[in-house]
This record gives structure tokens, sequence and C-alpha cells, in this order.
């Protein structure tokens, strides 16, 4: 006598005929969308936006940005406690998630550097020096470096499991550095950005208490 499926089970039937690729055509939308509004405004075709850039529209989409990558950040790290929680099974999409990520903190970078700094590349370096809010997103960002260049079947069999396992271990640290830089990048105490933090520790303390030895 078969058994009625569960709600994980109607889930993962409802995901499994739906391809990566879709994930990110609707992912890359967003990002897309703001940089195509940011090329139409500085030269002067369009105006995409209207006065939702408020007062410093530079900060407004390197806000923008920073958010999406978090939130991709967060979704890509949430997917095996979803997995070990609810028996979702979301991993054919993490590598996908994972890219999307890098793809929009290179944005909130590259926005940083073109609309804020003016590559003004002697400014960058004293801000990233003396601003810890500038220090601790870049030191994010430069621990996902070898995360993304390994992010690949191909890297998988160039190092070996153990390796590339532990090469991608450094997402821990970039997520946890990326969700304080968001907070610190307030300068206030703002319940949003405080969320976004928690919800991090919680994953990586789920992630930490699945690695411990078993009993």
């Amino acid at each position: 006598m078969s058994h009625a499926p569960t709600t994980s089970e109607r889930i993962n039937a409802a995901l499994r005929p739906i391809p990566k690729w879709v994930i990110y055509v609707i992912g890359g939308l967003p990002g897309i969308y703001i940089i195509a509004g940011v090329i139409l405004a500085v030269s002067g075709t369009y105006d995409l936006f209207g006065d939702r850039l408020g007062i410093d529209p530079a900060k407004t989409i390197e806000h923008w940005l920073g958010e999406l990558a978090l939130q991709f950040f967060i979704a890509t790290m949430a997917i095996r406690a979803l997995r070990d929680l609810f028996k979702l099974k979301l991993i054919k999409f993490r590598r996908a998630l994972g890219h999307l990520t890098f793809f929009y903190i290179t944005l909130h970078l590259g926005v940083w550097l073109w609309l804020d700094m003016q590559w003004a590349w002697g400014q960058m370096w004293s801000d990233i020096l003396k601003r810890p809010y500038i220090t601790i997103g870049m030191a994010a960002f430069v621990f996902l470096i070898p995360v993304m260049l390994t992010s690949s079947d191909a890297a998988i069999k160039k190092y070996g499991p153990k390796v590339w396992q532990n090469i991608h271990k450094l997402a821990y640290p970039a997520v946890f550095l990326g969700g304080l830089h968001y907070v610190l990048l307030q300068r206030i105490w703002d319940p949003e950005s405080l969320i976004y933090l928690g919800t991090i520790i919680v994953l990586l303390a789920l992630r930490g208490r699945a690695l411990l030895p078993k009993r």
C-alpha cells in the first residue's frame, strides 16, 4: 500500500523537471536590469529608475546589488540545511546560485569602482585600509575567488573531492564577512541587516553541527 506523498516529496517532484539554466536566467535578470539602467542613465539616453535612486545614486545602486549578492549567498548556503531539515532536494541548483552570488558581488564591486571611486585606484586602496566595512567586504570577495575558480566538475576531477571540498569551505568565512559587511555598511542598527546576519549565523551553526563527528 503506497503512502500519500509528503509536502517535501511534492516540492521535490515539482522542482525536478526545472533545468538549471532557468535559475541563471531568472536570477540574472535583476542585475541586467540595474546595469542597463546605469548605462542608460550615464549615457543620458533614458532614466530607467526615476526618483528611486535618492540623493546618492551610486550608493543606492551599490546597495541594490550588494543586497542581491547577500540574498543569493544565503540561498546557496541554505540548500544543505533545507535538505537536512526538510528533505528538500535542491542540490542541483546550488552551483547556479553560487555563480549568481559571485556575479552580483562582482557587479557590486564594479559599481563601487566605477561610480563611487571613479577608477581612482589610490583612493580605493586607501579606503580599503581605512574603512573596516570595506576591508571586510573585500576580504569576503578574496575568499570567494578560489571558490568561484574551482566551481566546476573539471575542478573536482583535477584537485580531487577532498581538496575541492576544503577550497569550498572558504565560502563559510566569506558569507559571514559578507553579512558583517552589510551590517557595518548601514552605520545604524538596522533590523533587516541584522536579520541577514542572524540567518547566516544560524546556517553556519547548522553546518558546523553537521560536520561534528557522529557518536
